[in-house]
């Protein structure tokens, strides 16, 4: 969030280069995974995913828009968990891709925010800002 926080409104809907992926494109990949990711270990039906690069639509294109959905499906993620006991996370589950567990689910989700905060720090420093943003 505090990335998200630092970056300016220009870079949300921002391509660099002309190829690049937008702050919001990122913040819309991230939010289908965590997701996907909640449906999955609530073996819930899952929706199908876009094909290719994940874009933002129209309405999520804002520094608003993008921190609010963040905020949102971080918030629908977290409260799923939370619900969970270890015994239950530690459970097995099937996936499109095998069987895995909830755990499997949580770290790649982990992960997957991870990289994407990286690829934000790489835009935040193209645009003239090397700060450390974290508290």
């Amino acid at each position: 969030m505090q990335d998200l926080e630092a970056l300016p409104e220009d870079a949300f809907n921002r391509s660099l280069g002309g190829k690049a992926r937008t702050v919001a494109d990122l913040v819309c990949e991230v939010n289908l995974v965590n997701d996907h990711i909640g449906l999955t270990i609530r073996n819930e039906p899952l929706f199908d995913w876009p094909d290719g690069w994940i874009t933002a639509p129209e309405g999520a294109r804002t520094k608003a828009a993008a921190i609010e959905s963040f905020n949102s499906s971080s918030q629908r993620i977290i409260d799923t968990v939370e619900q969970m006991s270890e015994e239950v996370l530690a459970g097995t589950i099937a996936t499109e891709h095998g069987e895995t567990d909830r755990f499997e689910r949580c770290r790649f989700m982990a992960l997957h925010v991870w990289y994407h905060s990286g690829q934000l720090n790489y835009i935040q420093t193209l645009l003239g800002d090397d700060g450390w943003h974290w508290k």
